[in-house]
């Protein structure tokens, strides 16, 4: 039996994405063999990487003047490409709004000045900084966000407008709503919360940013050698980004980002409709910020949590202990998340409330 996995990544799978890949595992598109066993330059995977990048296109509206790649490493990894890609002038801008985004901007620290221009620190990350009012470091060459924060549960609701490049890891949102793609140079997202298994990064990059990478940059960070290699300079993640094809296939069926975007808002607004009306459990990010996808929640003591994630768990509600940095509980709920598991978990906590309040 097939549990809800609420796990903040690697995270659930689409089901029919997961059984697609399970008919193709020993022949793919009848050449005989797996895709996991095939060279990367035959035909097959090509179309395969062909077909991906097509369809994020599609799904996210992107301009030709952008490159789509395919790179390894995780998000982690691309804390240290993007000063190493971008930072020509020496320095740029960080907003630290959790632990991903100061762990960027630490790295952005070995390459050059690196700005912090605003933090929510001061409050346990529980809110996003006014973009409206920044101070810009003259000469930076980008600003980096993280446009939604995993553990802390916020996201940004409108986004910072710099004369330099926009820089977002989109890790935990990328596909979940609607973006615009042009309000930013790059954009970055490890794969394994909407898209498809760890071991495929996504890079959105605007083609005029390339050409400018750091003398010391290691050609495998390198994106103009990406870009001018399809994503197939070294052999890529070759199963994760045929799982993404499927993903994105997945995404496109079901009416595109536009019609995703509706249903994470209704699963959203369930969870949190609940929590604001329940004595028992707490949410404690500011209502504005409010990440539609990671949703931390606390009880009255650590005590009562950790019952509360043994005995969900027993009910087939799994993954929902919270980070360390945090505590309590965590929903997170991706875009495969289907409404009758959030469902499922209201009422299992409307259950634990009534029997431990």
């Amino acid at each position: 039996m097939r549990v809800y996995n609420f796990a903040a990544g690697p995270s659930t799978l689409p089901e029919d994405v997961l059984k697609e890949a399970q008919r193709d595992m020993l022949d793919f598109n009848g050449t005989g063999m797996s895709i996991t066993e095939m060279s990367h330059r035959s035909k097959a995977f090509m179309a395969v990487n062909e077909e991906a990048n097509s369809l994020l296109r599609e799904l996210m509206n992107i301009p030709d003047e952008y490159a789509v790649l395919f790179v390894q490493g995780g998000a982690s990894q691309q804390f240290a490409a993007v000063p190493l890609n971008l930072m020509t002038s020496g320095k740029a801008d960080y907003i630290v709004t959790g632990n991903f985004a100061k762990k960027a901007w630490e790295e952005g620290l070995k390459y050059g000045e690196a700005n912090v221009i605003a933090s929510s620190a001061d409050k346990n990350f529980t809110y996003i900084p006014d973009v409206k009012t920044l101070n810009y470091t003259k000469g930076a060459s980008y600003l980096h966000i993280t446009a939604n924060n995993t553990i802390f549960g916020t996201r940004y609701r409108e986004f910072p407008t710099p004369e330099a490049p926009l820089a977002a890891d989109m890790s935990s949102n990328i596909l979940s709503e609607e973006i615009d793609v042009k309000k930013f140079g790059l954009i970055y997202a490890g794969a394994q919360k909407n898209i498809a298994p760890a071991g495929v990064t996504i890079v959105i990059v605007r083609k005029d940013l390339l050409g400018k990478q750091s003398p010391v940059c290691p050609t495998m960070l390198c994106y103009e050698t990406q870009a001018k290699n399809d994503s197939l300079y070294n052999t890529p993640p070759c199963f994760c980004i045929y799982m993404a094809m499927l993903t994105f296939r997945h995404l496109k069926k079901l009416g595109g980002v536009k019609a995703v975007q509706q249903v994470n808002e209704y699963k959203a607004k369930l969870l949190y409709d609940f929590i604001d009306n329940s004595a028992f459990y707490t949410n404690s990010v500011q209502e504005k910020y409010r990440s539609l996808m990671n949703v931390p929640f606390v009880t009255r003591d650590a005590e009562t949590d950790a019952k509360f994630v043994k005995e969900a768990t027993a009910a087939g509600l799994v993954s929902l202990k919270g980070h360390r940095l945090v505590g309590g509980m965590r929903a997170s709920i991706y875009n495969a998340m289907p409404v009758e598991g959030v469902k499922a978990l209201i009422a299992f906590m409307k259950k634990f409330e009534l029997e431990n309040a």
